[in-house]
């Protein structure tokens, strides 16, 4: 074994075969973006066999206050944050077979790119992809670690770590709303180093083979404020994702947010499914300091957000207006709702 990894094989909880079971481990980061980075660094650094690490988008000047991973070089290239992980990553730990790939993670394409790893490092960055991979994992099996951080706050939750125990889809009635995000309350780097570092380490025990529970965890660095729970009581027993007769819904594309550009319009729109609809009072609340030209009646909200103006509709839909692009839609709309 090499000597690179000394220090971690004198931890005791590792030693010598922790760090054999780290080695011969395939890991699959879902998002290059904060978490994603810097749980794939600490991961590589750390020895594994395998990483994949999956993303849509390039790299922005926003990104590096908080994207450890990344150079302001990476930025003018324009690189797809996937392709600059992977080369990072590489010169990182030339130990560890790393693959990056552009593409946006789907109903139809999860499965496959979950398929032949054995544990799943979430970093994503909102709520509909953590569900699709929620159920895209329990229905493979495979053990998927969540975490989440906005602001100065940072919630964690492994997932399938225990036999019996709450999946994501439980938790959700329980979880904070969706309604900050970076785009709108803004975040700071510790949070994020923090948030991975307890999701990567909550994936190393599982690699070496500790003794797991379903713990929520959360902190806020700025207010100090910690709490810690066991959610094992919050499992429930009619659970579409996690039950005995699963029904996995969110692999299905009628439980994901639908997207079409609308025929001789530079406009693309999404529509939430029934069960998530957004609420337009609450909606236009959370984003008046970030927008301009806000406008809401009974059947509508409209602003102008990053050059496009936006409508959201009473029945779930939302109009983004200035372009064609569907993956720049949702990624305006994911700034804005999470």
């Amino acid at each position: 074994m090499s000597s690179k990894y000394s220090r971690q094989e004198l931890f005791a909880p590792i030693g010598l075969v922790g760090q054999q079971r780290i080695r011969e481990a395939k890991v699959f980061v879902l998002g290059a973006g904060a978490l994603g980075s810097s749980g794939a660094e600490m991961l590589v650094r750390a020895g594994v066999g395998e990483l994949t690490i999956v993303d849509r988008d390039i790299l922005e000047w926003t990104n590096l206050h908080r994207q450890q991973l990344y150079t302001e070089q990476d930025v003018i290239n324009q690189l797809p944050k996937a392709i600059a992980a992977e080369s990072r990553l590489r010169a990182i730990n030339s130990d560890v077979k790393v693959r990056g790939i552009v593409a946006d993670v789907t109903p139809e394409n999860v499965l496959e790119l979950f398929e032949g790893h054995q544990f799943i490092l979430d970093g994503t960055d909102n709520i509909e992809t953590r569900l699709l991979a929620n159920d895209a994992a329990l229905q493979l099996g495979i053990p998927f670690f969540m975490g989440a951080c906005v602001g100065s706050y940072g919630l964690t939750f492994p997932i399938g770590v225990k036999e019996g125990s709450p999946c994501l889809h439980c938790l959700l009635e329980a979880l904070p709303p969706q309604s900050l995000t970076c785009d709108t309350v803004g975040v700071i780097s510790p949070i994020v180093v923090t948030t991975a570092a307890r999701q990567t380490a909550e994936l190393l025990k599982c690699i070496t083979g500790a003794t797991m529970e379903p713990r929520l965890e959360s902190v806020d660095l700025w207010t100090g404020e910690r709490a810690a729970m066991n959610v094992q009581s919050m499992k429930k027993p009619g659970c579409p994702s996690c039950s005995d007769t699963p029904v996995y819904p969110y692999l299905s594309a009628n439980e994901v947010m639908r997207t079409a550009v609308l025929c001789g319009r530079d406009t693309v729109q999404l529509t939430w499914p029934k069960n998530r609809q957004v609420e337009l009072i609450p909606f236009a609340e959370s984003i008046r300091d970030i927008v301009s030209n806000l406008k809401q009646n009974p059947y509508l909200v409209s602003c102008e957000y990053n050059d496009h103006r936006l409508v959201l509709f009473r029945d779930g839909r939302m109009l983004v207006h200035g372009t064609k692009d569907i993956t720049a839609a949702r990624k305006i709309v994911a700034g804005l709702l999470g």
